[in-house]
């Protein structure tokens, strides 16, 4: 039997509200290669990628994801690129960043990497090469997770500036005198940007990259 006409309309009505549930809707909770996910979107997370964006750099935001053992990606993003002076410079290997921390990354990109290599090494950056971001495991040697296990730190190998010159924390730290200062320079420039920040200076695990992490501490190493 079909339906009265009238029924008809209502039930379209309806559906152009939103007030029938797609089949094609995305849940707001469900499992994901054995870590629950989540994908409602926070207010504070929307405001968060509204300010990254602000930032001429280039991402995606990522669904939350709870890996248990008490490792979680919230509020974070697929960070490609961040903004600068005249132009984007890409990023490598990274993985999901919280959004917090994507956006100290961008300005400590823009602000202190690339002015620092313009003013020091006479050629703007070009690309910041990082051994990633998120991983679910504790600080060597001891039993608390790390930040890499809340998508809270990145670690940083090289960078390449604009006329091919590459400069790695594990050969520059000790090499000419104008890498050493360079990377000396934007060391310290990270360390007004991220409340934790790790060099070669700090202890033999850090002497390929600087450990970059948010939060309100004060620590610079």
């Amino acid at each position: 039997m079909r339906p009265h006409p009238v029924l008809s309309l209502l039930l379209l009505t309806l559906a152009g509200c939103g007030a029938i549930p797609s089949s094609n809707a995305p849940e707001q909770a469900g499992r994901t290669s054995g870590s629950q996910t989540v994908t409602a979107v926070a207010p504070d997370a929307r405001q968060c990628h509204a300010e990254l964006g602000k930032t001429g750099s280039r991402f995606a935001p990522l669904p939350d994801r709870f890996y248990g053992a008490g490792c979680s990606t919230r509020n974070s993003v697929k960070l490609d690129g961040v903004g600068g002076d005249r132009h984007q410079f890409t990023v490598t290997n990274l993985g999901a960043v919280a959004c917090p921390l994507a956006n100290n990354f961008a300005a400590w990109a823009r602000y202190g990497v690339d002015r620092a290599a313009q003013q020091i090494l006479g050629s703007p950056l070009q690309r910041i090469e990082t051994m990633g971001s998120y991983s679910c495991r504790n600080v060597a040697g001891t039993a608390r997770r790390s930040a890499h296990s809340r998508a809270e730190a990145i670690d940083v190998a090289a960078f390449v500036l604009a006329d091919g010159r590459r400069v790695s924390v594990k050969a520059g730290w000790n090499a000419s005198r104008d890498e050493r200062e360079f990377l000396r320079v934007i060391h310290r420039s990270a360390c007004k940007r991220f409340g934790t920040v790790l060099g070669p200076d700090y202890n033999k695990a850090h002497h390929d990259h600087f450990h970059l992490e948010y939060g309100d501490g004060n620590y610079c190493r």
